[in-house]
């Protein structure tokens, strides 16, 4: 899909299973930005590949010209393809400092953070070439990412400002309200959505897990995220009440709490959506 002269977007579906074994059909967003030089941003899920260099053949372009593939975290769905990607292509890739343990050894990202299918998802492990950290820029020719830090997600999350192209990559950032509900940090996730709010002339807002938004939707769906966000850790608060301290609250049992009170589909009692209602125990939220 082409979004502007140099961004093109891709679509990508997968499966995760439930605790069930139930298989629940996903997708993911990775992008094409076409500078002198071209970017790759995340590179979804095992296998991937495949459509994502099948797609840029499609518009001229050779595997060997992609210089970088920026991941913007470690979790699989961004990740997955990465390795063969930079085997095929050459390419360096970049992430942040607090991602790269995780990428550079997935089998210690499944042990820490155990997926159903994590191994379906990702290829293996791959070497971070480049280090990036908040006000970086990545250099494509004509073209330039500012590299904005934006934790809350997971703690080395990144999304990227191309000025030129009025256009803000936000990964999983910003929380879809009804969709799965996954952070390690509900405050920072908060702070990294206000601190994106502020950018301004946003014309494009690219995702990883929601379609391409214009013009003043941009911003839109920045609100709705944080009132989304607002409202679990109110729910969370309400269904922590009576359970004792945040060290004796069963964490899926909070998270069935939650689930039933705020209407999520029940797929979504699960131990990582149970981890994230966990962090707004510790955390003040103001409105």
């Amino acid at each position: 899909m082409k979004i502007t002269d140099h961004i093109h977007a891709l679509k990508i579906p997968f499966n995760i299973a439930d605790p069930s074994g139930q298989k629940l059909p996903r997708f993911v967003y990775c992008y094409l930005i076409y500078g002198k030089k071209i970017a790759l941003i995340d590179s979804a899920v095992a296998s991937s590949e495949n459509i994502i260099l099948g797609y840029l053949n499609e518009t001229g372009h050779g595997t060997e010209e992609i210089s970088t593939a920026i991941l913007t975290h470690s979790h699989p769905d961004h990740i997955g393809a990465a390795r063969r990607i930079k085997s095929l292509s050459g390419c360096q890739v970049a992430a942040h400092s607090l991602e790269k343990a995780w990428i550079e050894d997935v089998e210690l990202q499944g042990k820490e953070r155990p997926v159903p299918g994590f191994k379906s998802l990702v290829e293996g492990s791959v070497h971070v070439d480049l280090t990036l950290l908040d006000g970086d820029l990545v250099d494509l020719g004509g073209l330039t990412l500012q590299v904005i830090h934006t934790p809350g997600h997971s703690p080395g999350s990144v999304s990227l400002w191309c000025a030129e192209e009025k256009t803000l990559f936000s990964a999983d950032a910003i929380p879809i309200p009804g969709d799965m509900p996954i952070y390690q940090d509900i405050l920072a996730s908060v702070q990294s959505i206000q601190r994106l709010k502020r950018i301004e002339g946003i014309e494009h807002l690219l995702s990883a897990w929601d379609g391409p938004r214009s013009g003043s939707n941009a911003y839109l769906v920045m609100d709705r995220g944080l009132e989304y966000l607002q409202r679990i850790h109110k729910a969370v608060l309400r269904a922590a009440d009576g359970m004792g301290s945040p060290a004796e609250i069963d964490p899926m049992e909070l998270c069935r709490r939650v689930v039933a009170e705020m209407g999520l589909p029940l797929h979504m009692t699960n131990p990582l959506v149970a981890r994230s209602f966990m962090s707004s125990l510790t955390t003040r939220l103001t409105s």
